[in-house]
């Protein structure tokens, strides 16, 4: 009973542990400041329900510039990602975009370089996940804008600094959280090795 005791508590400690170590996926808003000259990342997070559910995701980028009303003629498509590939179209952008997301194709970020005048206005990030079923094949769709300015030098963006601090907080709060269960489950799993031996003598 003893032995058996100690193997669940050895799992409990690992699963935590490996719970800590992944990765967590926090929707971060992209800056809105672009500074002349500089190159900008545009922030894109589209957290996966399901991490364990592999999907075909395409990620495209589009342009739209600063002319009041949001019209679909206006758009311009930049960039698109499929396939472990990038893919850059014709046009004032081809040359001046960077992949800059992740491996899991949860964070589809992108980087303007040499950022000009004209970059301000609207990029729309659209996400689209594939799923491949026995019977059927789902698909999920998420489209994110982001407003750029385009300034002279740069200025403290306070929104950026909010959301990177509650980041930070989350992240403080989910491991705290995670120890305190850790620590629960070893005191119950302790009382029950206790209450088993006294039964045994």
């Amino acid at each position: 009973m003893v032995t058996q005791t100690r193997v669940h508590l050895h799992t409990l400690v690992f699963l935590i542990f490996v719970n800590l170590s992944q990765p967590v996926c926090v929707d971060v808003p992209s800056g809105t400041e672009a500074v002349l000259g500089k190159s900008m990342k545009l922030t894109c997070i589209s957290c996966l329900k399901r991490e364990e559910i592999k999907a075909r995701t395409t990620v495209d980028w589009y342009y739209i510039p600063n002319k009041g009303e949001y019209e679909d003629f206006s758009k311009t498509h930049i960039y698109r990602f499929k396939g472990d590939a990038p893919q850059e179209p014709d046009g004032p952008y081809k040359g001046r975009l960077s992949w800059n997301g992740s491996q899991d194709l949860q964070d589809v970020s992108i980087v303007i370089n040499n950022v000009t005048y004209n970059d301000s206005g609207v990029y729309e990030c659209h996400v689209l996940r594939e799923f491949d079923f026995d019977f059927f094949n789902p698909s999920v769709f998420e489209k994110k804008r982001i407003e750029l300015k385009v300034i002279e030098r740069a200025t403290r963006d306070s929104t950026a600094l909010y959301s990177e601090i509650m980041m930070y907080v989350l992240l403080v709060f989910l491991t705290f959280w995670l120890l305190v269960e850790m620590v629960y489950c070893y005191r119950k799993i302790s009382k029950s090795d206790e209450q088993a031996q006294d039964t045994v003598y």
